[in-house]
């Protein structure tokens, strides 16, 4: 008696025939519809998540680098380590107060040049170029950079209290409605701030933010 001895391609052949009627009328998952609420809830969540793109780069860095270190991981058991994170604090607001007045620009060889609006127009920092007047105009002054300086102390205030290090810090064992406002209170914090920094943009491309391709 002869026995046909089938190769592997010979065996997946079969069970692909063997499938393929069942795939056929087997019914497709419709895509579930996201509700209104649930697609803003989305939205907001995504949003909050990038806050810290509204910060200085190096200030956000240094947050999140010395954060674990100076709370010791959330346990503040001294009031050394109290004020050193309260140092921290308050070095990172100031970093992010101080740098929404800067400005950068390329000179004639393309190098950028960083500089902190004045009254005056933009006093460079290393001193090296000289802005015309009718230039240096354009980088003055404006009371908006007060309000954006205002706003990343603000946009800051709710990148930290989403760090669980500095929330264990100060608030070892919240209660639950405390639980609740610091959920809550940084979560809308960002979502005002975004929409502020959308419907009023700012123009300025200082130290640590993105630079213009201009």
């Amino acid at each position: 008696m002869e026995v046909k001895v089938q190769t592997d391609e010979e065996v997946q052949r079969v069970i692909e025939q063997q499938l393929q009627p069942l795939l056929e009328h087997s019914p497709i998952p419709e895509k579930l519809m996201k509700t209104p609420l649930q697609r803003f809830i989305r939205k907001t969540f995504k949003g909050t998540a990038h806050l810290s793109n509204l910060l200085p780069t190096g200030t956000v860095l240094g947050f999140q680098m010395f954060s674990p270190i100076l709370t010791n991981k959330g346990h503040c058991l001294t009031s050394a380590t109290h004020s050193l994170t309260l140092g921290l604090l308050a070095a990172c607001c100031a970093s992010c107060f101080i740098l929404s007045f800067t400005d950068s620009f390329r000179d004639a060889k393309g190098k950028v040049r960083y500089g902190l609006a004045t009254s005056r127009g933009l006093w460079v920092i290393d001193g090296s170029v000289t802005l015309a007047p009718d230039v240096a105009a354009g980088y003055r002054l404006k009371f908006i950079d007060f309000v954006h300086a205002f706003m990343s102390i603000v946009v800051f205030a709710a990148v930290a209290l989403f760090d669980q290090n500095i929330v264990k810090c100060f608030c070892p064992m919240p209660s639950e409605e405390t639980k609740k406002l610091l959920v809550a209170v940084p979560l809308w914090t960002g979502v005002v701030c975004c929409l502020f920094f959308v419907v009023f943009p700012s123009k300025r491309h200082g130290i640590g933010f993105p630079l213009s391709r201009g």
